[in-house]
């Protein structure tokens, strides 16, 4: 997924503000799901919905005002409940700017942990 900073994406010193590569790393899972043809709008009202149990962040190098960032996505390990994504966001030079690891945990409309259903599962593969 392609993004640009602009200038609300920054702090004072225009360097992108710490909290919003998770906006960034949250979009990119969408748009993950979204190429393996999952909505995740459709998923929870179906029942099935995705909470965050665990967000690790390394920030690199900074991005800044102006910048066009590369965020990539990819799965780690598949569970029965848990998903791990693994993300690199890389600068329009190609430089590593994040490294970020992200679990998510299936739950139903309770927030009771539940199995991931076998035809997302199959797609996630």
């Amino acid at each position: 997924m392609k993004t640009h900073i602009y200038y609300h994406h920054t702090d004072c010193g225009g360097v992108v503000y710490y909290a919003n590569y998770l906006d960034f790393i949250e979009e990119a899972r969408t748009e993950f799901f979204a190429s393996k043809g999952f909505s995740i709008k459709l998923l929870a009202d179906s029942g099935v919905m995705f909470v965050v149990s665990r967000q690790e962040v390394d920030y690199k190098f900074p991005a800044v005002y102006g910048d066009d960032l590369d965020i990539q996505t990819r799965i780690g390990e598949l569970g029965g409940v848990r998903i791990e994504f693994l993300h690199e966001i890389h600068n329009q030079k190609g430089q590593l700017i994040v490294k970020a690891r992200t679990i998510l945990v299936c739950v139903d409309r309770h927030l009771k942990p539940q199995a991931i259903p076998e035809e997302l599962r199959q797609k996630l593969i």
